[in-house]
Formats: C-alpha cells, sequence, structure tokens
C-alpha cells in the first residue's frame, strides 16, 4: 500500500474511502431506456425519485463512493462576513472568488473542502459555487433552468474523478466539471457557468476590500483548514481513478481549462503572461496547494491564474478551470494541449 493511499484511507472524506476502482469511459454517449434494467439496486432504494430511464452515460462510469447522498454536506443557508472583520485565514491560502455588478465573494477552500457545494443567491442572482478536491475543480454555475431554480446536494458518487451533484427538485445527477445533467428527467440540461478566480486570500481582499467572506458553519461539522488529501497533487496517479491517462504529461499536472483547449500551469509559470486572439492568461506567485499538507495554509506555492478575454475595449473575467491534466484528458479526450 503506497503512503498516498494510507493517508486518504486514514484522512480522506467518508465517501472517498471507497476503493472501488474502475475504467471509467472518457466520451458520452446516448445510452436507451432499456439499459435502465442495469440500474443497481441500492441506487434504486436510495433514489426512488430518480428517473433511471434518462442517462447520457453509462451506468458503470459513475462510481458508488460509499455513502448515502448527502454524506457530505452542502451549505445550503451561506452566512458571509466583510473581508476586513476576518483574521483567521492566511494570505496565502486559497479561496474561490465570483464577482457580480461590482460586488464580490470570497468562497475559503478550507470551507468549500468540506462541503463541496455552495447554494447561494448574489445580488439576485441564484448561484452554486462547487469544489471537487480530486480534480482541484473551482467552477460556479447560475442554478437556473428556464424558469426554475435549482439546489444542489452531493450525491456520494464520482464520474471521471470528478464530483456529481444532484437536484434536489428531480434528483437528476449533474457533472460538476461539465454543468450538464447525465441521470435523470434533467438528463441533457446544462448550467450556465460562471467566471470565477481560485485565488488568494490576500488578492481577493486587495481587489475587494469591501468583499464578502462565507462563514465555516457552527458548531463546525469537520477540521476546517486540514487538507484530507496529503501530497495529492504530487502523487503518480490521481485517487480513485484508473481511467485512461494523458500520454506525454504526468496526470496530476495542473492545467488551464477553457473550452476544448489545455494549457500547462508549468508553461504559464515560466512565461508569465499568454495571450491569444481572444484570452490573456497570467500567473503570479502566492498561492498554496490545497492539495499538499495536512496544514491548507501551509501548501506550496502553485500560484495565481488569471483568465480574461477582451469584450470591446477591456479585459473581463472568463470562464475556465484550474485542474489535472488526468481530468481534461477525461472530459476532452480530442482536446488540444499546449504543453
Amino acid at each position: 500500500m503506497t503512503k498516498l493511499t494510507k493517508q486518504c484511507q486514514m484522512h480522506v472524506l467518508p465517501y472517498r474511502f471507497a476503493v472501488m476502482l474502475v475504467g471509467l469511459a472518457a466520451s458520452i454517449i446516448m445510452i436507451s431506456p432499456s439499459s435502465a434494467a442495469k440500474v443497481p439496486k441500492d441506487w434504486k432504494r436510495e433514489w426512488p425519485q430518480t428517473d433511471f430511464t434518462q442517462h447520457s452515460v453509462s451506468f458503470d462510469e459513475i462510481l458508488s463512493g460509499g455513502v448515502a447522498k448527502d454524506g457530505i454536506r452542502s451549505i445550503d443557508s451561506p452566512r458571509f462576513e466583510p473581508a476586513n472583520a476576518i483574521v483567521d485565514l492566511v494570505d496565502t491560502e486559497p479561496v474561490v472568488t465570483l464577482s457580480i455588478a461590482g460586488n464580490a465573494r470570497a468562497y475559503p477552500i478550507r470551507v468549500l473542502t468540506r462541503h463541496e457545494i455552495v447554494n447561494d443567491v448574489f445580488d439576485g442572482v441564484p448561484v452554486t459555487v462547487t469544489f471537487c478536491p480530486l480534480c482541484n475543480a473551482a467552477i460556479a454555475f447560475d442554478r437556473r433552468i428556464d424558469s426554475r431554480v435549482l439546489e444542489f446536494g452531493v450525491t456520494g458518487k464520482l464520474r471521471n474523478s470528478d464530483l456529481v451533484m444532484y437536484d434536489r427538485a428531480t434528483e437528476s445527477w449533474w457533472q460538476q466539471f461539465s454543468g450538464e445533467a447525465i441521470v435523470g428527467e434533467m438528463t441533457g440540461a446544462q448550467l450556465k457557468f460562471l467566471p470565477v478566480r481560485l485565488e488568494s486570500w490576500g488578492r481577493f481582499k486587495q481587489r475587494f476590500p469591501n468583499g464578502q467572506v462565507l462563514s465555516p458553519l457552527s458548531p463546525p461539522l469537520s477540521a476546517y483548514g486540514e487538507n484530507p488529501y496529503v501530497k495529492y497533487d504530487t502523487s503518480r496517479r490521481p485517487f480513485l481513478y484508473k481511467g485512461d491517462l494523458p500520454k506525454g504529461v504526468p496526470p496530476m499536472t495542473r492545467v488551464v481549462v477553457i473550452g476544448n483547449e489545455a494549457w500547462s500551469v508549468e508553461v504559464l509559470r515560466n512565461s508569465g503572461v499568454i495571450e491569444t486572439d481572444t484570452y490573456r492568461i497570467s500567473w503570479t506567485s502566492g498561492q498554496n496547494s490545497a492539495l499538499d499538507t495536512r496544514d491548507i495554509s501551509k501548501g506550496r506555492d502553485v500560484g495565481n491564474i488569471v483568465v480574461q478575454q477582451r469584450q470591446d475595449d477591456d479585459w473581463v473575467d472568463a470562464v475556465h478551470d484550474v485542474t489535472f491534466a488526468f481530468v481534461f484528458h477525461a472530459f476532452h479526450p480530442e482536446g488540444v494541449w499546449h504543453l
């Protein structure tokens, strides 16, 4: 047993204890309703409201994580504090930041690691802010589909090592990385991505001194600030994943993903700024890895990524993700690499 596996078994969140390592297909295919009979019996018992006759992926791509739905508790009534009142965050700690109409909120990774989903209403916009530790994927969505406002929870299941969410209205299952419903009544529906930054707490305070910060639950449900995945992002292979790995690039390499393209963070670190016809991608030092040391505030420096796109004569934040190479390959097997 490797050192990483021992650490994960000791410290990982409950449903990450699962050791059901199976091959995960990279492409999404439409499945006929006749395959509904292949639904695992325990799924039907646990999810009686989910319409398993509708799905866009094969059920054997989805891992059962070993806990019931909501085994990892989403935050559905978030509380916020003024940025200038926070004293227990180190300036280099990572936060997910969302800005709407000049107002800004920070969602600390030390909290998101333990809850993975925050259902919020920000400046009148219903949003869901998510973080999948095994993919290092910090993604936010507008949680409206047509005239319906959805609320999301954690299924306790994974696909391509990525968080599978569910909506509480129809109990359909949604892929966090793609924002698409993959099982249930909502299959094929697509959430709108919102541009966020995964940046250091110090940079957020500098940009938005009057911003707001998500408060941990009180009393706390777990040890906020502790990383359950010690040394995960320097391991040789991703945990709970045996799918196809990318060729010519280590699977745990951090990459910046924009649509169907990925840029190596190491290449970006060396150049500082990369510009395309549409985007400007920059790297600056000063952000802890959330997946390195036990104490998130002491993780090694992996830097801050900013992705912007041209809008008239200005540059505005663009939708992107900072994730691992194996994740990009799993969801974009024909994607374009910039290494």
